[in-house]
């Protein structure tokens, strides 16, 4: 199955990602199917499109919108699938709803877009466990490279941060044009990860 614009996808896993196992036991987290945060992200390329240039592959992972699983109410109350269903294993979404894509070992962020984890606040008069406007670039779009490398200390501005959680770390995805300033390490820099990723 091709498409002549859109990619063709399958999820890993389920469509939503309700559940967590805790001391072998299965806990459910949420049963709405209108929460966003609890809509599985993550597919397997089956098929890219036939026009435009990518450099996606067939059988590489993808972290996806959340409205590509998703099922939702209409405003007649019927239970819907998102515009992306094809059926349970196969769905179309077009290149502007990828958020990182993974080839080999190592996650890539595609063109316009950059991932930073936050740091801890060492602030004790602050009740906010993270520093604002402040992290580490883990993943990076590739036309930035020239200013910015995988590591750097880097602010970013207000309001420009989405919150997602890649292999059980929680990150921010950043418009690389956002990303403002590279800071010096001062050596008490920790990477902030909660407890509930």
């Amino acid at each position: 199955m091709k498409s002549i614009f859109d990619f063709v996808i399958e999820p890993i896993g389920s469509r939503y990602n309700n559940t967590k196992e805790i001391e072998g036991k299965k806990l459910i987290l949420n049963t709405q199917i209108f929460t966003h945060q609890s809509v599985n992200r993550l597919a397997k390329v089956k098929s890219v499109p036939i026009t435009g240039d990518t450099n996606i592959k067939v059988g590489d992972q993808v972290v996806v919108h959340h409205n590509v699983f998703r099922r939702f109410h209409d405003i007649r109350g019927v239970e819907k699938n998102s515009r992306s269903y094809i059926d349970d294993k196969n769905y179309l979404f077009s290149f502007d709803q990828i958020f990182l894509y993974k080839n080999k070992d190592d996650w890539k962020a595609p063109k316009g877009y950059s991932f930073v984890k936050p740091i801890e606040s060492n602030d004790i008069f602050n009740l906010n466990n993270e520093k604002p406007y402040i992290g580490i670039l883990k993943f990076l779009d590739e036309t930035i490279d020239s200013v910015f490398e995988k590591g750097d200390l880097v602010g970013f501005t207000p309001s420009s941060e989405y919150e997602f959680v890649i292999d059980g770390e929680r990150l921010y995805r950043i418009r690389s044009q956002a990303l403002t300033i590279k800071y010096e390490y001062q050596g008490n820099e920790k990477e902030y990860n909660p407890s509930w990723t």
